[in-house]
């Protein structure tokens, strides 16, 4: 059996000893023992937010762009050297609207998880490269970041020419010098699935001595992504991925949105989904419908946060899923920004110092954290 393992030996399955609040939406005392529970938010909320003193000189536009000025938001997290690092998503003032300005990735890192140190300069960014098609001018948005055990660091980004959105790779060191691969879907099937509207990866790890890192099932990589519905592909090196496929040949839908509930307009996938005792644990983002179509408890088109267990000898197989958000937004940081409808958009999960640390955007303006301890 697929276990998570701690210095050679079995953990039992750490989210049963989260503690709770009343804040989240689903009590930690509803919640079946395979999920995650008891995270809270910090007081220092939201931990980053746009700057308009920092620029840099973008040379596709030629000109010294204030690239965090407009809004910080979805954020990825990974423990390196003793520290968090956060990459988050930043927005220069270059248009009007959601989609319609250049992202740029920021790297920010804490020793304590809460309080930033934040580089001036942008760490992945558009450029004058062999991406420049699928990055320019839209940038690159919503980034998810996983360690392999060399010590590599994959991140599953959005490509965004404001004409199709495609889930990329790029792969560094350091977190601060980065090789790009170009789409994830590049060469599967003759490259079918290279043009679709695709997004949001979340490659499968597991903790091994209080470090999250990638890991293999039945000898493969494992990632779900999608923004619709949820879906799987299947690496042997990381950066070229193969979708699974049903029998009539098209992609094979493992989780869709639910009419009358919090996820009922769209399911996107999350951190890196985590591998445990249970069995494979994905968190992930919905989105509520429109009134008549979502949960009449939320208001429509808001973002919350859900949970999926899936099979880990069959990571196609659901297993469990919960009816409510155990994250939804109730701040105002949460709910005033570029999207006012509220959002909690999870990205980013370490562990770090014996606590849990959730990272997400708020309302498409700011990055804000949620911690539970053990």
């Amino acid at each position: 059996m697929l276990q998570t393992v701690k210095s050679g030996i079995v953990l039992p399955i750490l989210f049963t000893l989260f503690t709770g609040i009343d804040s989240f939406a689903q009590k930690p005392d509803q919640l079946p023992d395979w999920a995650m529970s008891g995270f809270k938010r910090v007081d220092q909320n939201p931990i980053i937010s746009p700057d308009s003193t920092t620029s840099f000189y973008s040379v596709l536009d030629n000109k010294n762009v204030a690239w965090e000025s407009n809004d910080t938001f979805n954020p990825a997290a990974v423990v390196k050297d003793g520290k968090i690092v956060v990459l988050y998503r930043a927005e220069d003032k270059s248009g009007v609207g959601i989609g319609y300005r250049t992202s740029r990735i920021g790297y920010a890192e804490s020793t304590d998880g809460l309080t930033m140190k934040r580089r001036d300069k942008p760490v992945f960014y558009p450029g004058n490269d062999d991406q420049k098609e699928n990055d320019w001018p839209g940038g690159c948005e919503d980034p998810r970041v996983a360690v392999a055990a060399d010590g590599t660091y994959v991140m599953m980004y959005t490509s965004w020419n404001r004409k199709v959105a495609r889930l990329s790779v790029a792969t560094s060191k350091d977190l601060l010098t980065w090789k790009k691969h170009g789409p994830a879907f590049e060469k599967a099937y003759n490259g079918r699935f290279r043009d679709i509207f695709h997004k949001s990866g979340s490659i499968v790890t597991k903790l091994v001595d209080d470090k999250i890192q990638i890991t293999k099932i039945n000898g493969k990589y494992w990632m779900y992504w999608g923004e619709n519905h949820v879906y799987a592909a299947t690496s042997t090196n990381l950066v070229d991925w193969e979708p699974l496929l049903n029998d009539k040949g098209e992609l094979l839908e493992l989780i869709s949105p639910r009419k009358g509930y919090f996820d009922s307009a769209l399911t996107e996938c999350g951190p890196p989904a985590l591998l445990t005792d249970k069995g494979i644990l994905l968190l992930y983002n919905g989105k509520n419908g429109v009134a008549g179509v979502g949960d009449p408890e939320l208001k429509p088109e808001t973002y919350s946060a859900g949970q999926v267990l899936f099979d880990a000898q069959d990571p196609t197989k659901v297993k469990e899923r919960l009816d409510k958000p155990f994250f939804k937004p109730e701040m105002d940081y949460e709910k005033a920004g570029q999207y006012a409808n509220g959002t909690v958009f999870i990205e980013g999960l370490v562990y770090y110092k014996s606590k849990w640390f959730l990272y997400y955007g708020c309302a498409d303006s700011r990055v804000a954290v949620a911690v539970s301890s053990l």
